[in-house]
């Protein structure tokens, strides 16, 4: 089995405990103040993992070219705009369905990828690729109790074309992000990954720190009073993003994405094992189809 199969499902499950570390934080700070948490609070184990591999390690550090500094700038803008783009799609009404249109991250990150970096996929990817993301829609809308005729019948309106811009811009920071990581042209992987995160963070918490600071002063000191919590999420998503920069620095975009969506899986579970959730017939048949998806991507890659 290829390394970076093992890495984007260890990926994939600290994303998800992440996200249940986030639900502590949930109405005592803003939705934009839980983002800005997963940068601020990452950022100083980034540096300090950095300094192990370079200091206890004896890894050298690599030199910083104008192409990485470009590639790590428009994949930190594309993850900032994303988180823009999504909460602006919760003012409307039928949020719902621009929702679950923002879930073709996982067709969109392959189309990207081609046109950016000129990553290939073969055929036998290609169809699990787009089995998979065909799952994760059918998932969301049975999340989002939107039914399958509503979502053809509202492809022209405002909110799904916004969530087709959410999934564009969480797509190009993914893509940009792993031709920030090869532009460095680094032996260790390890330390392609951390340097990549580490540069990617400082320039994600500096801007959005001063967008808060602006915009959103009492939501900026919220996020330093709640530092117990907001610990956790950064250490854990720290590991988490390290995992996923890794495996972007493996392989193709696409298939990192791909499989990553492994991720839904361990939701699914938890909320029926765990928290005893009803779940919905759709929900079932999306898991089915992204499973099916993730055992084809594997066996082509064995």
């Amino acid at each position: 089995m290829e390394l970076w199969i093992p890495i984007t499902v260890l990926a994939a499950f600290l994303q998800n405990a992440r996200s249940v570390l986030q639900k502590h934080l949930k109405g005592r700070l803003t939705t934009l103040g839980a983002a800005y948490v997963r940068f601020l609070y990452a950022l100083p184990f980034s540096l300090i993992y950095l300094w192990g591999l370079n200091t206890i390690g004896g890894q050298e550090m690599p030199s910083v070219s104008s192409e990485f500094l470009m590639y790590c700038v428009l994949g930190g803008a594309s993850q900032i705009i994303f988180t823009g783009l999504l909460l602006y799609l919760f003012q409307f009404r039928n949020f719902a369905v621009g929702t679950t249109y923002s879930k073709t991250e996982v067709f969109q990150v392959a189309i990207l990828g081609f046109l950016i970096l000129g990553d290939t996929v073969t055929m036998t990817a290609a169809a699990a690729i787009g089995l998979a993301g065909f799952g994760v829609v059918v998932l969301s809308a049975g999340q989002t109790k939107v039914s399958l005729a509503t979502l053809v019948a509202g492809v022209t309106e405002k909110p799904t074309l916004i969530g087709l811009a959410c999934g564009a811009f969480l797509g190009a920071s993914v893509v940009f992000f792993r031709g920030a990581a090869l532009s460095l042209q680094w032996e260790s992987l390890a330390m392609t990954a951390a340097f990549t995160l580490a540069v990617a963070l400082v320039i994600q918490t500096v801007c959005m720190g001063a967008y808060l600071a602006w915009k959103e002063p009492q939501t900026l000191k919220d996020v330093f009073v709640h530092w117990r919590w907001s610990s956790a999420v950064g250490a854990v998503g720290m590991a988490g993003s390290i995992a996923w920069f890794l495996a972007f620095t493996m392989q193709n975009a696409a298939y990192v994405r791909a499989l990553g969506q492994i991720e839904l899986v361990f939701t699914f579970l938890a909320s029926i094992f765990f928290f005893k959730e009803k779940v919905a017939k759709l929900e079932v048949v999306g898991i089915v189809l992204i499973v099916l998806a993730i055992l084809i991507l594997i066996l082509s890659r064995a």
